[in-house]
């Protein structure tokens, strides 16, 4: 085993099995794609601390237990497509990937999106799209979707994301108030989101998905 492989193995085994994830394939999925591949070259060593790992631009590849348990509130089925917003350099479009029939991941910043492309390539994984442009746009070309997943923080969701998903799919984000997160579980229903709070987590909040001064919910 690679240096890389037992580090893999001790991410699942001490920050993603005693978070309460159970789902077979989310496990496998973190035991198999090499995270340290989907970070920049200066960050590799810092891949499988168990903390959101910073990649520039105040963008984060989320930490392995976020990522893992909101995958497994998602429930998503190999028939689904999911619509990753902010793959960053690909991790999380690597690991749904594994557990959706199609993934089309956006990315703002055109040279991350070139870099996941690639990157996600070279690993082999074919059935993930990466498309450059506004996070807060989503990728209406392809909806609907069957689950919406953020990689990163919000404090609004604009209509153009909560349009592209289609009736009884779901959606999944970290709402940041200052400092302190609540992911979320939406379900779409009848054309409206009803939301659940699940598990308590933070990131930074995304470009596009902050209140604007004076909103009001």
């Amino acid at each position: 085993m690679s240096e890389f492989t037992n580090r893999r193995v001790m991410m699942v085994d001490t920050q993603v099995r005693p978070s309460d994830v159970t789902k077979f394939p989310i496990i496998d999925a973190m035991l198999g794609v090499p995270r340290e591949v989907y970070v920049p070259e200066a960050r590799r060593e810092a891949a499988y601390v168990g903390e959101n790992l910073s990649i520039g631009g105040g963008r984060v590849v989320l930490e392995a237990r976020t990522l893992a348990k909101l995958l497994e509130s998602l429930d998503i089925q190999p028939d689904e497509m999911v619509l990753d917003l902010g793959c960053g350099l690909g991790y999380s479009a690597a690991v749904i990937a594994r557990l959706a029939e199609t993934v089309i991941a956006v990315e703002e910043d055109e040279a991350l999106a070139s870099d996941a492309q690639r990157l996600l390539s070279e690993e082999g994984v074919d059935n993930a799209l990466v498309i450059a442009g506004p996070l807060a746009n989503g990728a209406a070309k392809h909806a609907p979707y069957d689950v919406i997943v953020l990689q990163g923080g919000v404090e609004v969701i604009p209509p153009a994301i909560t349009d592209s998903l289609r009736d009884g799919g779901r959606i999944g984000a970290i709402f940041m108030e200052g400092a302190l997160g609540t992911v979320m579980l939406g379900r779409k229903s009848n054309g409206s989101i009803t939301w659940r709070a699940v598990f308590n987590a933070a990131a930074p909040v995304l470009d596009g998905f902050r209140k604007t001064p004076g909103f009001q919910l």
